[in-house]
């Protein structure tokens, strides 16, 4: 059975794609399963560009072709931030999640609502000849004042998605696996996939 090594150490994404991917006839793996310890530093200039390292990283250490992404949370009233830089969004080192939505609302303070925002992402499919495949997905929205839901991670508590009137993280599984950003990236990075796994 072909293997395809998810590049990410973050348990929730590592949840996320095991539920958009399982049961098409190959084995996904964890940088875990394999004892696998990379952490790659995300300091590129585009989503693309990031979520290539990361894929091309994985994929020499390992031998096998890897998925990586990198996603990021764009903010209108901050310009389109924090962005590339969504992950480190805080004046502060070691901060957490908490942490980066505190700062964000803090931001926002004294803007004119509604704060409308989006998430993007992109994946790159990478084998370890170093050929790479990308595809890209986001959801619109808008940035809330209280955080909702406990499902999800990062900025989901905060991000609304107005048209269902629930957070990202209020949502089911099934529903943010046909809704949020790295959903639709991944889904449209299947066909490619398959292409790519089982040399077709």
């Amino acid at each position: 059975m072909p293997k395809l090594l998810l590049a990410t150490n973050n348990r929730g994404k590592v949840r996320e794609i095991q539920a958009l991917l399982g049961g098409l006839g190959f084995e996904l793996l964890t940088p875990a399963d394999l004892g696998l310890a990379l952490d790659v530093l995300e300091d590129r200039q585009t989503y693309a560009e990031n979520a290539a390292k990361k894929a091309l990283a994985f994929a020499h250490a390992s031998g096998l072709t890897a998925l990586g992404d990198d996603s990021g949370l764009e903010v209108d009233a901050l310009a389109g931030a924090p962005g590339l830089h969504s992950h480190r969004f805080s004046p502060q080192p070691g901060a957490t999640d908490a942490d980066r939505r505190a700062y964000l609302l803090h931001r926002l303070q004294g803007k004119p609502r509604p704060w409308t925002a989006r998430f993007r992402a992109t994946v790159a499919i990478a084998s370890p000849r170093g050929e790479v495949h990308y595809a890209v997905g986001e959801c619109e929205g808008e940035i809330i004042l209280e955080e909702r839901g406990t499902n999800g991670f990062g900025y989901d508590p905060l991000f609304l998605i107005p048209s269902i009137g629930k957070t990202m993280a209020e949502l089911s599984m099934d529903e943010k696996n046909r809704l949020s950003h790295r959903a639709r990236a991944i889904q449209s990075a299947r066909t490619v996939l398959m292409e790519v796994l089982f040399k077709r």
